[in-house]
């Protein structure tokens, strides 16, 4: 099946078409329908009647854009109509969604006149937070965006004009950083006069390009004021006509510093871009053919040749999702009235300071584990990377909120966080841990500290100030990593073939002489193992945690810790507990990784453990110890330790948090089965914290909700140790890292407060 029927197929399956509405209120009973319709609705009505700004408190206006068309310019495919654009606007609407969280109504238009259609749009105003204009031809395009500017109070932005604009414009910041260019006096070919070319070659001056020193041409030629004057160009088109004789793309290459190709396939030859200044940039986005192919462009000359297209298969793809939902989101978030020249810029050079950022895993795994790093391969950063969103809106609101466009004024650090929390659940709770942990950042000890992603996490630690990261390893590997990675930190190391660490050996040997371990023993396990090493250096207060497992399997990298510091006074036993978070809840479930079958006296200290983490999170425990028996359903030897941790609890008097038991799963997590059945629980709500009757089960249940339910999981988070200690996964993530590292200095904090 080609891609021509696989699109068909995806469109028609059933429902047709990507979008529905979806309720944000509940609609089971009499009483929610009469509160979301009559006679409830009439309230709000009255409100806005009196001020219309609560339009924005009583409605869905404020993250509602509308996303219109006549089908006019559609890409690649021309002018095709209203009707025939609407799986486009359509795809625009999941875009917006996707990577934004914003709501989108598709508006297809039939209707071609500029003045009705500007008075169509513009009559819908009380509907839209902001109107998004796509696939509009030229010149029109230009009157009608001009037009609905001047007739509405929210923001009007033509993506075809601005997105491509704002993307290559970032590409373009970085790509004259590599090659050490300045933007003020490089000589810029635009090839293609349309809507993009023209507000591209306005954005680049914007961005501090002079716009004598560019040369635009259409299909004819370069636009010259001889045309001008002979009235073969447009308005928009003389703008940028300059007092040159008539020349040819080809002419308007020799000795330019960058070409941007917005115009048709295959029109530039090897010899054009042989023809260019030294190290040159060619952004050649004609979709879905460019004006000459990557490898062309590449292998025409010796020197780097910085490459950019439209195209998604070859590296800096100049991409418009990169903007237009950002934009819209920090211009809806503070009410703006439109979206000016300098939230633009702001968004552009936001992208461009991403490029320079270390890339999270999950990107680079999403691109097929290719290095991304900035540099000639790579001055754009990918659309699935989740950082665009809080860090591009909230430079578009700042930008919005100085240059006086903005309605509403914002805590930019707080807005932050609330976008990060639009990613999900998980982002939500670990920015608790993460902000903790910032105020009082501890030394976290790293046990593979020359493998490249924990040197990646720790110039994360040291970024976002969350830990004070120890690198255990080979100095030399470790500075030849951070140089290769282009991290730009000094980290504390320490490495065992360098320095004299008698002291720790020392230790180690008082520590386990009566365990079996000799002096010379002790002295080659600290040399060898940077899991003994790092264990000690916690032990003796050298450092405050200690983070290991990355590349050793869990129980290995466990038994140094649990030798060499040991569980804490009040407890006998470790966990582990991994939280799990779902769209509107949190659940942790413990043991899963250290106890295989616990008897009554463990499992009721499983649960001191976990209610305990949950609260370092913020969240208000509630215990269920789960069984396949619902109080005492089911009597087996089992079930009754289950129970009989339970009732321990529940008669200590020290115990201050909700716990029941034993019960099954389902019970523990619908409300409506413990008020229906079970009133008589314990639990005044659903549970938060889930303690499973053995290892197996704990295993098997976190993995099923994680996969099937649809959870992001955070651990597996160590509980029960004297000193913080956390076994990562092997192949966990950079951001794992960094989020256990956030969960260790948060216990090291809570340590000094004892």
């Amino acid at each position: 099946m080609g891609l021509d029927e696989d699109a068909l197929e995806y469109h028609e399956r059933e429902p047709p078409g990507k979008l529905e509405i979806a309720t944000t209120k509940p609609t089971n009973t009499q009483r929610d329908l009469s509160l979301a319709y009559s006679p409830g609705v009439a309230a709000p009505c009255r409100e806005i009647d009196a001020d219309p700004e609560k339009a924005y408190r009583y409605t869905a206006k404020g993250n509602l854009v509308g996303v219109v068309s006549n089908g006019s310019a559609v890409l690649g495919l021309g002018d095709i109509g209203a009707q025939a654009s609407k799986p486009v606007m359509e795809g625009k609407g999941v875009l917006f969604k996707r990577f934004a969280d914003i709501d989108v109504f598709d508006i297809e238009l039939d209707q071609n006149d500029v003045d009705a259609f500007v008075e169509s749009v513009a009559a819908m105003e009380p509907t839209f937070g902001g109107v998004n204009l796509e696939d509009i031809k030229a010149p029109e395009c230009f009157e009608i965006e001009q037009g609905l500017r001047e007739r509405m109070d929210v923001p009007v932005f033509h993506d075809d004009q601005h997105g491509t604009a704002i993307i290559s414009g970032a590409g373009l910041i970085n790509a004259l950083d590599v090659v050490g260019k300045d933007i003020g006096d490089v000589d810029i070919t635009i090839s293609g006069a349309g809507a993009s070319a023209i507000a591209s070659a306005k954005f680049y001056v914007s961005l501090g390009a002079s716009k004598e020193n560019i040369t635009m041409c259409d299909s004819t030629g370069v636009l010259t004021e001889e045309r001008a004057r002979n009235g073969d160009l447009n308005e928009y088109k003389a703008e940028f006509a300059r007092d040159v004789p008539e020349s040819s793309l080809a002419d308007a290459m020799t000795d330019a510093d960058v070409f941007i190709g917005l115009s048709a396939p295959d029109i530039v030859s090897p010899e054009m871009v042989r023809s260019m200044a030294d190290d040159p940039i060619i952004f050649a986005m004609a979709n879905p053919d460019p004006e000459i192919g990557y490898e062309a462009a590449k292998n025409a000359r010796d020197d780097t040749v910085i490459m950019g297209t439209g195209r998604s298969d070859h590296p800096n793809q100049v991409n418009n999702v990169l903007g237009f939902p950002f934009i819209f989101r920090g211009a809806l978030d503070v009410r703006a009235t439109g979206i000016n020249e300098e939230m633009k810029v702001a968004c552009a050079k936001a992208l461009a300071e991403l490029a320079r950022e270390d890339v999270p895993d999950q990107v680079v795994k999403a691109y097929g584990d290719q290095p991304l790093q900035f540099g000639p391969e790579y001055i754009i950063p990918k659309p699935v990377d989740p950082r665009v969103l809080f860090e591009v809106a909230p430079a578009v609101a700042e930008a919005a909120i100085d240059s006086g466009v903005a309605r509403k004024d914002i805590d930019l650090e707080a807005y932050r966080e609330r976008l990060e929390a639009r990613l999900g659940k998980s982002r939500e709770m670990m920015r608790v841990v993460l902000n903790k942990a910032k105020s009082d950042p501890k030394r976290v000890a790293l046990g593979e500290g020359d493998d490249e992603k924990m040197i990646r996490a720790a110039s994360q630690m040291v970024e976002e100030g969350v830990a004070e990261p120890v690198l255990i390893g080979d100095a030399d590997t470790i500075h030849a990593t951070i140089d290769d990675l282009g991290l730009a930190f000094d980290p504390d190391i320490v490495d065992p073939e360098e320095a004299d660490y008698d002291e720790y050996a020392e230790r180690l040997y008082d520590l386990r002489k009566r365990k079996g371990v000799t002096e010379s023993e002790a002295a080659e396990l600290v040399r060898r193992d940077p899991n003994y090493l790092g264990s000690v250096m916690v032990e003796k207060g050298d450092a405050d945690a200690l983070l290991t497992g990355l590349t050793h399997h869990y129980p290995s990298a466990l038994r140094p810790p649990l030798e060499v510091i040991g569980t804490a006074p009040d407890a006998e036993h470790v966990a582990g507990v991994y939280m799990l978070t779902f769209k509107n809840r949190v659940i942790f479930c413990a043991d899963t990784t250290v106890n295989t079958d616990p008897d009554e006296e463990v499992l009721a200290e499983i649960a001191e453990h976990v209610a305990a983490l949950a609260r370092r999170f913020n969240v208000e425990p509630r215990v269920a110890m789960l069984s396949y028996s619902n109080f005492g359903s089911v009597e087996t030897e089992g079930t009754q330790k289950v129970a009989a941790a339970a009732e321990r609890l529940r008669d200590d008097p020290t115990v201050d948090f909700q716990v029941d038991g034993e019960m099954q799963a389902d019970t523990a997590v619908v409300e409506e089965i413990v008020e229906d059945t079970y009133d008589f629980t314990e639990l005044d709500g659903p549970a938060n914290c889930l303690v499973f009757p053995n290892l197996e089960a704990g295993n098997i249940g976190y993995k099923l909700l994680q996969r099937l339910g649809g959870a992001e999981a955070i651990g597996p988070m160590l509980t029960g140790m004297d000193e913080p200690v956390h076994v990562i996964q092997r192949g966990d993530e950079v951001k794992d890292i960094v989020n256990l590292a956030g969960v260790a200095v948060v216990d090291a904090q809570e340590e000094d407060d004892e």
